[in-house]
């Protein structure tokens, strides 16, 4: 029930749609919408922090109604892929940033950049708090809260892109006027984030080491779909918070075996997404390729019992109940 865009090849019995190893294959005239009606999630970048010459980093959108409604996060080479998409900025009912790791957030000044251009009506966006008073995770000490960090970037006095003060109110400096959000990584329950234009949104803070991470949950009229990101899948309040979703993204960054402070190896990505007793499961952010993959998704399907789709650049996958 996928629509594949990248062409798609065989992994352990597993479809997994891969994208085209000759790079000139998405050139800057290349279109790939997933504006098919129903809700859909579309990768703009399954990558992680390292090169990759076939994928971006995290980013994803979420299309609903035909038109692209939700992005959440902004790695490195996302902006790229988001023309690709043939999204309009315009459409967007809100931006979700799970935390402030540069893969997930570097392309956020190119997104934004002339972005007053092609939207006239303030742009919702959220992300994390930083995280303080939790020893275990010290996000103080890696990361200010979001507010903060968008004014290091963009206040018209003293921001790293001073001439982009639109963003955060400024007359006559360029970039769409943001409606920001800070969503508290510290809570036990989930925190309603948004509502409206056929997007249901929640979200609840993840644990990912040493900085303030969140994932997000939207429900639409055609199903559920949560957005993990990074974690390492040790608080059990995850799976409830993903319960019976239709579409899980987890990231798989882990090998079989590797041991990683930041990520969850394949076996509890597979053994969360149990838990959950979600429809489909969809890794990304992928860390490994060839055999390792290979013996990664085999790991997952070991302990999670339904379908798992390996991500790719530009896939979409039709949300269904």
């Amino acid at each position: 029930m996928i629509k594949h865009l990248p062409s798609a090849v065989a992994l352990g019995g597993l479809l997994v749609l891969a994208m085209p190893t000759n790079a000139s294959a998405h050139s800057t005239t290349s279109s790939h919408s997933c504006a098919a009606g129903q809700t859909t999630v579309q990768i703009l970048g399954s990558a992680g922090p390292r090169f990759d010459a076939e994928r971006a980093s995290s980013s994803y959108l979420l299309w609903v109604g035909g038109k692209a409604r939700m992005l959440v996060d902004m790695g490195g080479g996302a902006y790229l892929r988001f023309g690709q998409s043939n999204a309009k900025l315009s459409d967007l009912a809100m931006v979700g940033i799970s935390h402030l790791h540069p893969d997930h957030v570097s392309d956020l000044p190119a997104f934004l950049w002339l972005s007053h251009a092609m939207r006239k009506e303030t742009l919702p966006i959220f992300g994390p708090s930083a995280g303080k008073g939790v020893p275990s995770a010290r996000g103080i000490d890696y990361a200010p809260d979001f507010k903060t960090f968008l004014s290091r970037l963009f206040d018209p006095n003293t921001g790293a892109f001073m001439v982009m003060g639109g963003t955060l109110g400024a007359k006559k400096r360029n970039g769409v006027r943001l409606d920001v959000g800070v969503i508290d990584v510290l809570k036990s329950e989930p925190s309603a984030v948004f509502e409206g234009k056929g997007l249901k949104v929640t979200a609840i803070g993840i644990p990912h080491a040493n900085m303030p991470t969140l994932a997000y949950r939207v429900e639409t009229s055609d199903g559920s779909v949560v957005f993990s990101s990074d974690q390492t899948g040790t608080n059990p309040t995850f799976a409830k918070f993903a319960k019976n979703a239709n579409v899980l993204i987890m990231h798989m960054q882990t090998p079989v075996g590797a041991k990683n402070p930041l990520h969850a190896e394949p076996a509890v990505v597979g053994r969360v997404a149990q838990e959950a007793q979600v429809g489909r499961l969809i890794v990304s952010h992928i860390g490994t390729k060839g055999a390792k993959l290979k013996a990664a998704v085999e790991d997952i399907k070991k302990v999670y019992k339904g379908p798992v789709t390996v991500g790719a650049d530009l896939q979409c996958t039709p949300v269904m109940r």
